[in-house]
């Protein structure tokens, strides 16, 4: 089992990216968010899960344990498989995702790309006593990481959006909704997860 990955980002695609790790590329899959923050040419490391298939052997990526924690757990649930958690993980953060389970918040997972009332459920259900390890109590909201550097204007969002394959007419709605936000400093990442919120409502 591959645990992490750590080298040079050579090439990054909307759904995935490649890791030189001395002198072996490694193809790894990651959220939209996560390929839009990596830069050719920088050194990451990224936390992975090995999926294994009769016809492919597949590394999913995360800037954090708890991202991929949390991608593991999901699958868990009837009917989330690693697409479906890939999405789930890369539209929020991982403190909000694990409050609105662990306190029942139906309409705040709907709003997660692919969610239906049914899935929401699920994940409750399923989940609600099963992430105490992660996450933070208390906070019922999109998280600005700390250490984000923060988006100056809001070009940023609207590139990131054309980027993950939104027309400009739902990027400047998008970005219109988040002028406040990314007025008072928030991250670009935190800007493109609540985008991709309210994108898929």
């Amino acid at each position: 089992m591959i645990a992490f990955v750590e080298g040079i980002v050579e090439d990054v695609a909307h759904d995935h990216t490649v890791v030189n790790v001395n002198g072996i590329g490694y193809r790894v899959y990651v959220s939209g968010t996560t390929a839009y923050s990596l830069q050719p040419g920088s050194r990451e490391r990224l936390y992975t899960q090995q999926h294994v298939r009769e016809d492919a052997i597949t590394l999913y990526g995360f800037k954090s344990r708890n991202e991929r924690d949390l991608f593991v757990r999901l699958q868990n649930v009837s009917g989330v498989g690693p697409k479906a958690a890939m999405t789930i993980v890369g539209a929020a953060e991982v403190d909000a995702i694990v409050e609105a389970i662990q306190t029942e918040r139906v309409d705040f997972l709907k709003r997660l790309p692919g969610i239906g009332q049914k899935t929401a459920q699920r994940l409750i259900i399923e989940l609600k006593d099963k992430l105490d390890d992660l996450g933070t109590p208390g906070i019922g909201g999109i998280v600005v990481p700390a250490g984000d550097s923060p988006l100056t204007g809001d070009s940023g969002l609207f590139d990131a959006l054309l980027a993950l394959g939104y027309n400009e007419k739902e990027a400047r709605a998008a970005v219109r909704k988040l002028s406040n936000e990314a007025a008072e400093g928030a991250s670009l990442e935190s800007l493109i997860k609540k985008a991709l919120q309210l994108l898929a409502k």
